[in-house]
């Protein structure tokens, strides 16, 4: 008979073997739990996904390095994956706990004038707003910018202007 202790090892001193079998068996527990979260959790579009990212990392490495047992790392992942699955479902229909979990995007220039008070709010600087500008449009002026927002992602969008027919 196998004994699962010997193969995975105590939580105190493992060997590379035990390491990597842990590994092995981690890799894919997180593949499943990841996949019962959503896709959503992999884009990164809000502070929460964010999380959840950081904290399983670091929970499931004391996994692997034995700090944690596997029963433990596993069970402290399922639990974050069911959070995140249930605050992201209800941010959908409360308002202020989408607010809470996702943020609300800001204006930084609307109709021809930069807002230096949402500037300085989002601690934004003219120069990231214009080389956001660059990277996004690849224009070199907010002359043709209707609308330049700091999205809930970190992004900053532009909407441009609309030509007028003559």
């Amino acid at each position: 008979m196998i004994d699962i202790e010997s193969i995975l090892g105590q939580t105190d001193h493992l060997t590379a073997f035990q390491m990597a079998v842990r590994s092995f068996f981690m890799f894919f527990i997180t593949l499943l739990l990841m996949r019962l979260g959503g896709l959503r959790i992999f884009g990164g579009r809000s502070a929460l996904d964010n999380i959840i990212l950081i904290i399983m990392g670091s929970v499931i490495a004391r996994g692997i390095v034995g700090a944690n047992s596997v029963v433990s790392t596993v069970a402290a992942s399922a639990v974050m994956i069911m959070l995140h699955r249930i605050l992201s479902r209800l941010s959908v229909h409360i308002e202020w706990l989408r607010k809470l979990v996702n943020g609300d995007h800001i204006i930084l220039y609307k109709s021809d004038h930069i807002l230096w008070d949402n500037m300085r709010k989002s601690s934004i600087s003219e120069s990231e707003l214009m080389e956001s500008l660059h990277l996004e449009t690849k224009k070199t002026s907010l002359e043709e910018i209707e609308t330049a927002t700091l999205e809930t992602n970190g992004r900053i969008s532009f909407i441009l202007k609309t030509k007028k027919a003559e």
